[in-house]
């Protein structure tokens, strides 16, 4: 008997290891564990923070959480068992608040319709992907421009935080306005921000859920956030969000939903290439200035998790940041994101702990979110005027507008009336020229809702 068990031992071990090359990669079974485990506590914010950021949308709360932990388990799988890398992959803060603030809410469109939108930008993000011409699409931006798009993107992510928080306000006289501190709710986000920002200082593990659990507990305890009634509950239904992009996806063939579209696809596009590479880079995996072939696989499994989420009812994937923490922690292989997999299916039993993440419990991360993407504004050459001028009017214009294509259109606009004046009009790419146009008729098709 102790044969066959000895027998049985070495098969599981030997299928591990072809399946994932644990002991070749310089790792073990209980490194990949702590690692998967490290990643998901490090991550684990996006569970209540898409919800809540989703439900301001007019989503189900309940049905996104469970879209959430859905689309994280098909993403971490996907990279797993397709690119063996330990990245984890679920939707993205960032896009989330895009999908809800300006398009939905700023620009009115239905939420079935911008779903919609994500399904059509994770089609096309798959399709440059197999095609392999990611390489051209990137090459076609310039650099400053590139980098614009976070950094533009980021204040307008930091300042929604700083909005919902109740930090800042609307004012008469000068548009906005710093909040008179008379709302205890406004002092749990400053509490909230306070903590993350100290966690983080301070390289503190999983430091974005920390301080939004924190900040949960403080709102219990002082009586501004309701105890929920339990902590563990059946799983929530799915229903009021499964398949909801494909049944409207005949509402996406307009200008308008064409500019939000393109906007999904190249937030996602440049954050995941970015991101990957520099996880790479971390692990090692990164040989004589070359990247594996498993990257353009990790490229794939992540437009395949986004049309999965765009299905469940979620807004794009990404590839986490926060699997940094799993790769110190040691891990090298996919079994650590099979591991972050297993904990989001656990966590889908825990949806009553999104009654305690108000808008004052997740404004901070969203300003610490916003801060974490504005390093890519060190990659702006301002000496070159006709393209910096261009990158600016993106940073400038997107958190003034409160709109992220409003923002993007007056730069992509710009780049190529720079350019030909400075002479340099052959070398705009036509793809350039075809998105000046698009966001040139996007100006003149879309209207703001009136002021609620």
């Amino acid at each position: 008997m102790d044969k066959n068990i000895d027998i049985t031992t070495e098969t599981r071990t030997n299928w591990f290891e072809r399946q994932f090359k644990i002991k070749a990669s310089g790792s073990t079974i209980k490194t990949e564990i702590i690692a998967g485990i490290t990643t998901f506590i490090a991550m684990s914010y996006i569970l209540f923070v898409n919800p809540t950021i989703l439900g301001d949308a007019g989503l189900d709360k309940g049905a996104v959480f469970v879209a959430t932990a859905l689309t994280g388990v098909v993403g971490c799988l996907a990279t797993a068992f397709i690119a063996n890398y330990p990245i984890a992959v679920a939707p993205g803060l960032g896009s989330n608040a895009f999908f809800a603030y300006p398009v939905v809410l700023g620009m009115g469109i239905p939420w079935q319709t911008a779903l919609a939108g994500v399904f059509v930008a994770s089609l096309l993000f798959m399709l440059v992907t197999v095609l392999k011409v990611r390489e051209v699409v990137i090459n076609a931006i310039p650099t400053n421009l590139k980098a614009a798009m976070a950094v533009g993107i980021g204040l307008f992510i930091a300042f929604t935080g700083l909005k919902q928080g109740g930090i800042v306000v609307g004012s008469v006289k000068s548009f906005v306005t710093i909040t008179s501190w008379s709302d205890p709710h406004v002092w749990l986000t400053v509490f909230g921000l306070i903590v993350t920002v100290a966690l983080l200082a301070r390289k503190v593990p999983g430091a974005l859920f920390i301080g939004l659990a924190a900040t949960a507990i403080m709102g219990v305890v002082t009586g501004l956030i309701a105890m929920p009634h339990s902590i563990i509950a059946s799983i929530p239904s799915l229903a009021p969000t499964f398949g909801v992009s494909i049944m409207n996806i005949h509402n996406v063939f307009n200008v308008q939903m064409a500019v939000v579209i393109l906007v999904f696809f190249f937030s996602v596009f440049f954050d995941t290439t970015g991101t990957v590479i520099g996880l790479a880079q971390q692990a090692g995996f990164i040989k004589d200035n070359k990247m594996p072939k498993e990257v353009g696989k990790a490229l794939f499994t992540d437009s395949t998790s986004m049309i999965a989420g765009s299905v469940f009812g979620s807004t794009p994937t990404a590839c986490y940041i926060e699997s940094s923490t799993g790769i110190a922690a040691g891990g090298r292989t996919g079994f650590t994101a099979v591991v972050v997999a297993i904990m989001f299916v656990l966590s889908l039993f825990f949806s009553p702990l999104l009654a305690v993440v108000t808008s004052q419990v997740t404004a901070p991360i969203l300003i610490i979110v916003g801060s974490f993407m504005m390093k890519s504004i060190a990659n702006i050459d301002w000496s070159e005027f006709e393209t910096s001028f261009a990158a600016f009017m993106i940073i400038l214009c997107v958190p003034l507008t409160y709109n992220i294509s409003y923002g993007l259109a007056f730069g992509l606009i710009t780049y190529p009336i720079t350019m030909i004046a400075a002479g340099k009009g052959k070398k705009v790419h036509p793809i350039m020229y075809v998105a000046a146009l698009l966001f040139l008729l996007l100006l003149f098709t879309m209207h703001e809702l009136p002021a609620k």
